[in-house]
């Protein structure tokens, strides 16, 4: 590699908007973010499943017949 072409990379803190923090390398010296591993809601078990024309009633309603045998 060329001498002095290339940018520092040194130790970073990654602050979430959650509040939660680590460190990792980069070039810049600080990085913020607006979601996280640890608030992200696939990540957390808390994602909601957004159903507003009632599709999921729907679908449960047509096969619910042929579970309940």
């Amino acid at each position: 590699m060329k001498t002095g072409i290339h940018p520092d990379y040194q130790v970073t803190s990654v602050v979430c908007q959650c509040g939660n923090t680590f460190d990792t390398r980069s070039t810049r010296k600080n990085i913020r973010v607006e979601i996280c591993a640890a608030c992200h809601p696939f990540y957390t078990g808390k994602q909601k499943l957004v159903d507003t024309e009632g599709r999921v009633q729907k679908f449960q309603a047509k096969y619910d017949k042929f579970i309940k045998k």
